[in-house]
């Protein structure tokens, strides 16, 4: 199936996950605020590791949406599914008018949110474990389907001429960045291998990619799955006079700069200040007025494509901090 075809399906979920109607099950899932008058508390445990640049984005989105609607956010965040759940389970016992979560490791931080579901806190999933966030009790998830953002990726680069990639992870046990590469690998019709590195060691990154174009010769894409990650293997196809051709998921100024630059040939936008800005919304919304929105469904926030064309659009939102 070509990108566009699976994008337009995407689109045609989107309307009827922004127009979740408020049923008898759904009520009871609303917690009562009426006594504390408009005063809301959110709460936001997320998988992002501290200076990740990605999820900066995000928390400003969750932040700005709580002051636009005088509400208090509070965000935490940890890549150890353990450490993450210990956080849940903390902001739980703050008894929050609603909580959202990333799940990179569903099975990680399963009890944890069960357990926020059980006290009867509203739940919002976000970013990764779309396909486990309803059976979990979450009330919709606020991302995109990794896989098929991977399949698009996949696409674009072999209507590039790409046949031999390296998908660069780098995050360990992210079952969302593995199903990136999964969905280039199902499109490409060629050869995807996948490179684990460390987002907390940039430097290390930057030369595990530049040993590998240099030990294969035959590598003619690198695909990463995080700006920064770009950036440093931006870096390494230079220093490995590497004719490789790079792509990559998420947005950043430097990520912007290197498209217009000829540097990447394009970004796969999950547009991560609304996975923060809209969850924020819709609990608040709950809280205040009652309304459930998802209906059931996620509500997609990509994927979207950052090419040449558009890219200096995008650039000046990136230089903000919201893309």
């Amino acid at each position: 199936m070509k990108l566009k075809s699976r994008w337009m399906a995407a689109l045609v979920v989107l309307p009827f996950a922004l127009t979740g109607c408020t049923s008898t099950t759904n009520t009871a899932a609303t917690t009562d605020v009426a006594a504390s008058g408009d005063k809301v508390t959110i709460a936001v445990v997320t998988h992002g590791s501290p200076g990740d640049t990605f999820w900066d984005v995000v928390k400003s989105g969750a932040e700005q949406a709580g002051t636009d609607l005088g509400a208090t956010v509070t965000y935490q965040g940890d890549g150890d599914p353990v450490k993450q759940s210990q956080l849940i389970d903390a902001a739980v016992a703050t008894h929050p008018d609603g909580l959202i979560v990333s799940m990179a490791n569903p099975d990680g931080v399963k009890n944890a949110v069960e357990k926020a579901v059980a006290a009867g806190i509203p739940v919002i999933t976000i970013n990764s474990g779309l396909e486990q966030s309803k059976a979990f009790g979450a009330q919709t998830h606020v991302g995109q389907s990794e896989f098929i953002a991977g399949q698009g990726a996949g696409e674009q680069l072999a209507e590039a001429g790409v046949g031999n990639v390296i998908c660069v992870i780098h995050e360990a046990g992210n079952s969302g960045l593995e199903e990136r590469c999964k969905g280039a690998a199902d499109t490409l019709g060629g050869t995807v291998t996948n490179v684990q590195v460390d987002v907390a060691n940039v430097a290390d990154a930057q030369n595990t990619i530049k040993s590998s174009l240099l030990a294969d010769p035959s590598i003619d894409g690198v695909l990463t799955l995080n700006p920064g990650i770009a950036v440093a293997a931006s870096q390494a196809i230079d220093e490995a006079t590497s004719s490789a051709k790079l792509a990559t998921f998420d947005v950043s100024s430097d990520v912007t700069q290197l498209i217009l630059d000829g540097k990447i040939l394009f970004a796969v936008d999950q547009q991560p200040y609304s996975q923060g800005y809209l969850p924020v919304t819709f609990l608040t919304l709950q809280a205040r007025n009652g309304d459930v929105v998802g209906g059931g469904m996620p509500v997609y926030s990509g994927p979207g494509f950052v090419t040449k064309d558009n890219a200096a659009e995008v650039a000046k939102f990136a230089k903000n901090g919201t893309r």
